[in-house]
């Protein structure tokens, strides 16, 4: 697993061990020095003695390389805020097909919405899921008949007995 911190921070720590190494300290010490383990001090090493500082310079990130730029994963950030609604959507609810559309519209960038959950995830949304609630829901009804009729209904309600008993 990669350590926390950026590029050029993990090849500072690199840079350390070998100064280090160099200083006349054993590769437990080092290791210990630069928060790593004896085996990456010694591959550390290693690189540095087949190929001198270059050796040391962070490696370009295996794989795929994103969709979307740093700038654009912003300006996504910014549109989701401004919700839904604005984007043309009858409710104001994002779901990952309607994301994956405006991503394609915006930045014409095709997203699976499987893929789409991924990037949210990274920017740090989590999945929320809506109340259902009808979309004629009276606000003001219900709370005068929670607050008027309920009473009057809950005191009439007698406690059940099995019929035949005297009650």
């Amino acid at each position: 697993m990669r350590p926390p911190g950026t590029a050029q921070q993990l090849e500072r720590r690199r840079r350390q061990a070998i100064r280090l190494l160099q200083a006349g300290k054993n590769l437990s010490a080092v290791a210990r020095a630069v928060s790593a383990s004896v085996s990456s001090v010694f591959r550390w090493s290693q690189a540095y003695r087949r190929k001198g500082v270059p050796g040391l310079h962070p490696q370009p990130t295996p794989g795929r390389p994103p969709k979307l730029s740093t700038a654009q994963k912003k300006r996504l950030v910014t549109l989701l805020l401004k919700g839904s609604l604005s984007a043309g959507y009858r409710t104001d609810l994002w779901t990952l097909t309607r994301v994956a559309a405006m991503i394609r519209r915006h930045f014409g960038v095709a997203y699976h919405p499987c893929h789409v959950w991924k990037l949210l995830v990274s920017r740090g949304w989590s999945c929320q899921k809506p109340e259902r609630r009808a979309l004629q829901r009276d606000e003001a009804a219900i709370a005068h008949w929670k607050r008027y009729r309920w009473p009057h209904i809950k005191k009439r309600t007698k406690m059940w007995s099995p019929s035949g008993l005297p009650g």
